[in-house]
């Protein structure tokens, strides 16, 4: 009944962070969806409904993170210390740029530069910690409202000391073990526990007379790897690391298997029908 009552809905857009507090962007609405030009930065929608009576409480909505990867190519980053000198190449000369730069969405800050000099410095980055920086350019500055003028020029991620995983993968797992093969499987590491760019991975098998010991590097992107050319009734420990350009991280836990003594057994059934009399 109260839902057959309302007169429209507010919508407020917060763009995260946001240095320009007192700037507002509040859209009145009498349909119940939204078209919204945003850029890459963090935003928070709040919507409510209201009546004659008033104004219902806010839902708040995330807007999804647009950073699953890098723009290549328009932003480079140099370490000096604890500081990391933040350059690009401006495809136009807009008012102003905007650059955000933090370790996530509760973390991150905001600089208005309104030179074309296309360079800028940051400070106070914490080693072994993973930032996003983000330039954004806009044509409206001085605390103006960015959410309908601001468009990403680029975003990279940056480390300013990296180190080495301190955990391996998890969920080791060898699976479809045969006479001279195995299939290992993993889950990733974890990017909070990389604290660098993760490289790679090194799997190391070796049978229990430790007569034999194999390593194989495979990229960070792959959770997977068939073995080949085992010993038949044999006993094999599999560890598995991460490395990033830091060094290699600690290997896990030995996971042992044993391959059969004999391959796939074929049975043959000869069926014969008593002859009829």
């Amino acid at each position: 009944t109260q839902s057959q009552n309302i007169l429209g809905y507010y919508i407020n857009v917060q763009r995260i962070p946001n240095s320009c507090r007192d700037s507002s962007n509040r859209i009145f609405l009498k349909d119940r969806k939204v078209l919204l030009n945003l850029s890459m930065a963090y935003y928070t929608v709040n919507i409510s409904a209201y009546n004659k009576a008033g104004e219902s409480p806010q839902a708040i909505y995330v807007v999804p993170d647009f950073s699953a990867r890098d723009l290549p190519g328009q932003i480079h980053v140099k370490n000096q210390g604890t500081d990391a000198v933040v350059t690009w190449t401006p495809e136009y000369n807009p008012k102003c740029f905007v650059v955000d730069w933090g370790t996530g969405k509760e973390d991150m800050h905001m600089k208005i530069i309104t030179t074309a000099t296309g360079n800028f410095t940051l400070d106070n980055f914490q080693p072994y910690k993973l930032y996003k920086i983000m330039v954004h350019a806009s044509d409206v500055c001085h605390c103006e409202n960015f959410t309908r003028h601001e468009k990403t020029f680029g975003m990279t991620h940056f480390y300013s000391v990296e180190g080495v995983p301190r955990t391996g993968p998890a969920n080791v797992t060898v699976l479809n073990i045969t006479k001279h093969s195995a299939f290992v499987k993993w889950t990733k590491i974890a990017a909070e526990d990389c604290l660098g760019f993760l490289q790679g991975y090194r799997i190391t098998y070796t049978d229990s007379s430790r007569k034999e010991s194999l390593t194989v590097t495979l990229s960070s992107s792959t959770t997977s790897y068939h073995l080949t050319r085992l010993k038949a009734k044999t006993i094999y420990h599999v560890q598995i690391s991460g490395f990033t350009n830091a060094g290699e991280g600690p290997l896990t836990l030995s996971q042992p298997f044993t391959t059969p003594k004999y391959g796939t057994v074929a049975i043959l059934c000869i069926c014969v029908n008593p002859a009829s009399t």
